[in-house]
């Protein structure tokens, strides 16, 4: 008889996570070890030592592979030592189109070290797909998107940017944070790597910090492996064990996310103080109809221009229930100011060329009521024109 094919939800719960073979505890045990016992010379338990594997952390990848759909899973100890082993697959004289809107610390990273070591790097509109098939060389070896991009939300065709970069022999990457598994599939659309800071959605409580990458490609994989035990960003089993606890529980609290972030994108595109709001919820958004052809949901990240710094400055430092901080992803709802927060290190003329103003605010709507955040906001923006 034919298996049935588990769904998502049920996936999340118990996917990679079998009750203990000793105890039959319920939750995957933290194993806390730097090294493990060999019967005999030449012979081992699948487990050597701990740089190499560690059983929490392949119970992770195993959850994480089946969410995203894919075969082979590599979790690290943040988003950016994930993005740091990837450039480890690449030498000296590749090229690497990315999108010119990405998160500010990849952004760093690729400037600040990496084309250091000879890697070169093309910023580009990927949601434009003529200018993104112009970035390509013969030297590209990898595209790098976000869709929708940090913060400004811009939408990219996953499935056509994988068209074309398979045109030209060359592999697709997607960072799938913003959006999660439960909303956005970037493997089934064709990319062959899926990138998340499991620190956001994926933990969904703000006390953890990792990354993962997942794909189909065994090579990839390997190459990924080697890396990773070579230069030892690892992520730990407490660790692992707390973005295991937020996984069984992460279909749920996206729906809230993103019902929440629907309300919040609304309430503000309504207010004449804000002079845009960027959510591809919204049918104003130039890459709604793209993103709701390729993801299920809008999710929860909203981003919004008040026109000044100053007007920022006062509204974030009336806020009660949202809180000023960085990141993003927790049941909590926080708020930071992008141009000198997280994309400080972009500069400023690509800041503002992107949308990354000094009067932009971002939001993640977290799961609290609803209409106490709308009020929050209210009260703020009130607070903002004075």
């Amino acid at each position: 008889m034919m298996k049935r094919k588990r769904s998502f939800d049920t996936l999340a719960i118990h996917a990679g996570q079998e009750p203990d073979p000793m105890t039959g505890a319920i939750m995957t045990p933290i194993y806390a070890t730097s090294t493990y016992a060999q019967p005999e010379l030449g012979v081992n338990t699948g487990y050597e030592y701990a740089r190499v594997s560690n059983p929490t952390r392949t119970a992770l990848e195993t959850n994480l592979a089946a969410l995203e759909g894919g075969e082979h899973a590599v979790a690290f100890a943040s988003g950016m030592a994930a993005v740091s082993a990837l450039m480890g697959l690449f030498s000296a004289g590749d090229h690497v189109v990315v999108s010119d809107n990405v998160y500010g610390g990849v952004y760093r990273a690729f400037e600040a070290i990496f084309r250091r070591f000879g890697l070169d790097f093309g910023w580009t509109g990927t949601s434009d797909l003529g200018a993104l098939e112009a970035a390509i060389r013969p030297s590209t070896r990898l595209v790098y998107i976000e869709t929708p991009t940090n913060p400004v939300m811009t939408v990219t065709d996953i499935a056509a940017a994988s068209e074309i970069a398979h045109r030209h022999h060359i592999p697709l990457l997607v960072d799938n944070t913003f959006m999660t598994p439960v909303f956005q599939r970037p493997l089934e659309l064709g990319a062959d790597v899926v990138l998340h800071s499991t620190t956001k959605y994926l933990n969904g409580h703000s006390d953890s910090l990792g990354g993962v990458l997942v794909t189909n490609d065994a090579g990839m994989a390997e190459g990924l492996r080697f890396v990773h035990k070579t230069t030892g960003g690892l992520i730990s089993p407490f660790e692992c064990f707390l973005v295991l606890r937020g996984t069984k529980t992460l279909a749920v609290r996206m729906r809230q996310h993103e019902k929440n972030g629907r309300a919040v994108a609304e309430f503000l595109s309504e207010r004449g103080q804000v002079q845009k709001t960027y959510y591809p919820g919204l049918r104003s958004h130039p890459g709604h109809e793209v993103h709701a052809r390729q993801s299920s949901g809008f999710g929860a990240m909203v981003a919004f221009d008040l026109g000044s710094f100053e007007a920022a400055r006062r509204f974030l430092n009336a806020l009660e229930i949202f809180t000023l901080a960085e990141s993003l992803g927790g049941v909590e709802s926080l708020a930071c100011h992008p141009a000198s927060m997280t994309h400080a290190a972009v500069p400023k003329e690509l800041r503002d060329a992107l949308g990354v103003t000094e009067g932009l605010v971002r939001l993640s709507v977290g799961i609290e009521d609803a209409a106490d955040l709308l009020a929050d906001l209210g009260q703020a923006l009130a607070a903002a024109r004075c």
